[in-house]
């Protein structure tokens, strides 16, 4: 039963790692991105589809992403999809790709993008510090119960502690990666 709450709590840090990687992906870098494009939908036959399944998306170039559709009809749908999104970047249909140029940051907005970066990474280690929060009280309350010794909570703990210590850990490595990329001309 203790061990469970562990495990749980170990899933749901890794969540949260995955998750604050994700919101990293879309926070353009002045580098070309697939993962920019991944919010995006398209009406295709009635229904909001992922670019990713109507299309290849490729990267040629450091800051061009290169959108090929599957169905050549879909081409001018995606081209709406990307333009009524709020990446901020027109795309460019020579009738059978869609270019995204991808524009170069300046050192301004730069430094705001690794503000924003910080105060991400900053909720995720919120979140895991609650998940870390509510499994000790878990295990307090199976101890209370008689559920599990004193001295079995106090290794629990030491294991819930040290699962949120490298979570943290986890969290830093990927924030400064995304600062690096951000920062580095």
């Amino acid at each position: 039963m203790a061990n469970a709450i562990i495990d749980q709590a170990k899933e749901k840090m890794k969540k949260a790692e995955a998750n604050l990687q994700r919101e990293l992906g879309q926070i353009r870098a002045g580098r070309a991105n697939a993962s920019l494009l991944d919010r995006i939908n398209v009406v295709y036959y009635g229904a909001p589809t992922p670019v990713n399944q109507l299309a290849t998306v490729s990267i040629p170039e450091a800051r061009v992403l290169m959108i090929t559709p599957f169905d050549k009809s879909s081409i001018e749908d995606i081209e709406k999809a990307i333009m009524t999104s709020d990446i901020g970047i027109s795309p460019s249909n020579d009738g059978n790709v869609i270019r995204l140029v991808i524009p170069q940051l300046t050192e301004e907005r730069r430094k705001e993008l690794a503000k924003e970066v910080k105060k991400t990474a900053e909720n995720s280690k919120v979140a895991v510090r609650n998940i870390r929060r509510d499994a000790m009280d878990e295990l307090k309350k199976q101890q209370k119960n008689s559920e599990i010794t004193e001295d079995d909570l106090r290794d629990l703990e030491k294991e819930v502690q040290n699962t949120t210590d490298q979570s943290i850990k986890n969290i830093d490595a990927i924030t400064s990666e995304k600062e690096k990329e951000l920062l580095d001309v």
